[in-house]
């Protein structure tokens, strides 16, 4: 909380809230990481989303300020670098970095949620002083390495594996759709360490990079998110020191269940962003075209539009401020973040839909930013868990709660 009352005093008066009426229902604090964080995408991260798009170019200047000011270790402890915030703290904050620059969003999500947040749960103090605190500044950014070509969805599935050869784990295999894959100086790595344990033998490592026995693949040429590097890790005959297993052996799994539990927070607070900045394109478009007379937002047909996309934003910010809620309280929270993830996900592919329908020709071409937010909103829907997997956690979840 020190650091982060730091960074209010250091940037001063921020951007006035704007669309978002809920807001006013949180604390103080969040509200003023709102303002900041709307401020910074504003004067950072909108002038240049564009040039990051089409250059697909990784943003290290703006990574590097926003880890001055603290939004790499969003609710990591101060004692590691953090800024010691709440999980709500987080979805505030990544919706309006997403919402300048969704590319930017995701290197944020990863970094917080699926490198630093199973190493500050499951880590030993070694291991948080070596792999956390110099990944909270901006400088290095860490990667999760669980998708394999082979598993997909079938998270339990892992080919990838490490023996325990005395003295160290030896690593083969190959980790898929890894982001921060090029830029990333540390990996959270899953393996099978047994295999007759099927997923209970499935372990997770830390793993430095680059390291001996480790090759990159290309870098994928990707719909959107194209600032962020998407590439396969390759692991051969990879030495890791023993130092560098996460928890116990065998712990992989349900390491990765909880780590993408959290991490769908982000990625529902990243589509929101999405969401929200093709809610404001379309607006100010509609204010600003005339058509039979007057401009477009005084047609009912739009309004309509407006009205639906507005509805679907604010229920899915709910629904991401309440996962949120209950992670922070310590409750269980997997069926609300894939309902989020779900929701946002969708609201995201929705509103970005809605807005080019609204700018007609202008929507389509690359002059406006209607047709990125299209294009980053669709991967919402697939990483860190399918739409298809969010419904089989939704309803898995609430059988059990039923008794049935």
């Amino acid at each position: 909380m020190a650091l982060f009352n730091r960074i209010i005093l250091k940037i001063g008066p921020a951007v006035n809230p704007r669309g978002i009426a809920s807001l006013s229902a949180l604390s103080e604090t969040h509200q003023m990481l709102y303002k900041t964080c709307r401020d910074f995408a504003e004067n950072e991260l909108k002038p240049v989303a564009a040039k990051i798009d089409r250059e697909h170019s990784y943003p290290a200047e703006q990574i590097k300020k926003m880890g001055e000011l603290g939004l790499m270790a969003v609710a990591v402890p101060e004692k590691y670098g953090g800024t010691g915030l709440d999980y709500v703290a987080y979805a505030i904050a990544m919706e309006e970095i997403s919402r300048g620059c969704a590319s930017t969003g995701v290197i944020m999500s990863v970094n917080n949620s699926l490198y630093l947040g199973p190493i500050q749960q499951f880590g030993s103090e070694e291991q948080k002083e070596k792999y956390i605190t110099p990944f909270t500044a901006g400088d290095k950014v860490g990667c999760f390495a669980l998708s394999e070509p082979g598993n997909g969805s079938d998270a339990g599935a892992a080919s990838t594996t490490a023996k325990d050869d005395g003295d160290c784990w030896t690593l083969n295999g190959t980790k898929a759709w890894i982001t921060n894959g090029f830029e990333s100086e540390a990996a959270v790595v899953l393996a099978t360490t047994d295999k007759n344990q099927k997923h209970k033998g499935i372990s997770a490592l830390i793993v430095p990079k680059p390291i001996k026995g480790l090759e990159l693949g290309k870098k994928e040429d990707k719909l959107g998110i194209r600032g962020s590097s998407t590439c396969s890790l390759i692991y051969e005959d990879c030495k890791v020191p023993k130092a560098n297993l996460l928890g116990e052996p065998g712990l992989g799994f349900k390491i990765a269940m909880m780590t993408l539990d959290a991490g769908r927070i982000g990625i529902a607070a990243q589509a929101l962003g999405i969401a929200q900045a093709s809610l404001e394109v379309a607006a100010e478009y509609a204010s600003k075209r005339m058509a039979f007379g007057k401009p477009l937002l005084k047609l009912q047909t739009i309004q309509n539009k407006l009205a639906d996309m507005a509805l679907q934003l604010d229920a899915a910010r709910l629904l991401t401020w309440r996962a949120a809620w209950l992670k922070d309280n310590k409750k269980s929270y997997t069926k609300e973040a894939a309902m989020a993830k779900l929701a946002a996900s969708e609201a995201a592919t929705f509103l970005s839909h809605q807005c080019i329908q609204i700018l007609g020709g202008m929507g389509y071409v690359s002059d406006m930013p209607a047709e990125r937010h299209y294009r980053d909103a669709r991967i919402t829907e697939i990483y860190e868990g399918t739409s298809e997997i969010q419904r089989l956690v939704i309803a898995g979840n609430l059988i059990k709660e039923l008794g049935l």
